[in-house]
């Protein structure tokens, strides 16, 4: 091993003077006090588990051995319909062959007779007036009425006075 040789004083760099004068006189109680904020947060512990079995994923599938795997056999069971399946299809199918062909042109010409006719206009106005009476009686404002007082101007004669 070689011995280190320390640089000689020409080789060391050099400090500006007005620098190192304010290094000098350099005071301490002269700086503000100031609050740290740290910004760079430490993962938590979740965030580090996560990791470890991320990490540990990774390695088991690259370290698999594929001579641990077993032989197997697929067997595809293909489910066929009954004969009651196709048939219910083939109705269907030809019942919407039957739609989609229909010839509209093969119908014939009616003519549409009205059997409900509706009532003329004065069975409506009739019936209106009837309401508004019935709809006055049923609404009718007793607060509106006025105090009277009954005078009987033609007295039955008494037994006595035949």
């Amino acid at each position: 091993m070689s011995n280190p040789v320390s640089p000689s004083l020409k080789d060391l760099p050099k400090v500006n003077l007005n620098l190192k004068s304010e290094l000098e006189g350099f005071k301490q109680g002269n700086l503000k006090n100031a609050e740290t904020h740290e910004k760079n947060v430490l993962p938590t512990a979740e965030d580090v588990k996560q990791e470890r079995q991320h990490s540990e994923l990774i390695h088991d599938v690259e370290s698999f051995k594929t001579e641990r795997l077993k032989r197997t056999n697929t067997q595809e069971k293909i489910v066929l319909p009954n004969a009651q399946d196709v048939a219910t299809e083939k109705t269907q199918k030809a019942l919407l062959q039957g739609v989609e062909a229909f010839d509209t042109g093969k119908l014939k010409h009616t003519q549409t007779q009205e059997k409900n006719p509706l009532p003329d206009k004065d069975a409506i106005e009739q019936e209106k007036g009837k309401q508004n009476l019935i709809s006055g009686i049923e609404n009718f404002d007793t607060s509106k009425l006025k105090h009277t007082e009954t005078q009987e101007k033609n007295p039955l004669p008494t037994k006595e006075g035949t």
